[in-house]
């Protein structure tokens, strides 16, 4: 693994606790030889991410929009920033330059980009890890949810290991580095179809 794309918000939240383990967590990944891979903004939990590990020496690419750069505020600093047309090819770049996925707290743009590189993981696009950094239980209701989707056989248990959580970086950047994929042969089957 060399690098990880972190999925958080332009904003830092109602608590200082997001911020301090976006920083944790940015400081974490240079001490493991880890680059980002993010949105490319200098605002908000995302920019705090890139300041610490930009802060410890380590690699930062940011992937903005266009019509983002100026709205989002890019990063001045960053090892390299891609400016891409759009929303849907910041999406893949981001996948592309990444070796796992990180959701940080965040708003609707978060759990989108959460949640497609989840079902590309699902379908077998991909096998790289995805993890959630619970801080302060910002997941909670949402990790609830998705036990609910289980529960009422909307989401396979065969898929039910594709989502690592933790609310301490360094114990997610341990099992995002430990992760073995399921064997995914076929999505839908004629049971399930």
């Amino acid at each position: 693994m060399q690098r990880l794309c972190i999925y958080c918000g332009s904003s830092s939240g109602a608590s200082p606790l997001y911020t301090a383990a976006a920083h944790q967590l940015g400081q974490a990944m240079v001490r493991r030889n880890l680059g980002l891979v993010y949105g490319g903004a200098s605002i908000g939990i995302m920019g705090t991410v890139a300041d610490a590990v930009l802060a410890h020496g380590g690699e930062v690419i940011g992937v903005l929009p266009q019509a983002l750069a100026h709205k989002e505020v890019a990063h001045p600093k960053l090892t390299e920033l891609r400016i891409v047309n759009s929303m849907h090819e910041r999406k893949a770049m981001m996948a592309e330059l990444a070796d796992g996925f990180i959701a940080l707290p965040g708003g609707l743009g978060t759990l989108e980009e959460l949640f497609e590189i989840l079902t590309w993981a699902q379908l077998g696009m991909h096998q790289k890890p995805c993890g959630i950094l619970n801080i302060n239980q910002y997941y909670l209701h949402l990790l609830q949810f998705i036990e609910h989707a289980f529960a009422e056989q909307f989401i396979q248990t065969k898929y039910r290991g594709l989502l690592l959580v933790d609310d301490n970086p360094l114990t997610l950047l341990d099992k995002l580095q430990t992760y073995q994929p399921p064997v995914i042969k076929r999505w839908l089957t004629p049971e399930n179809s």
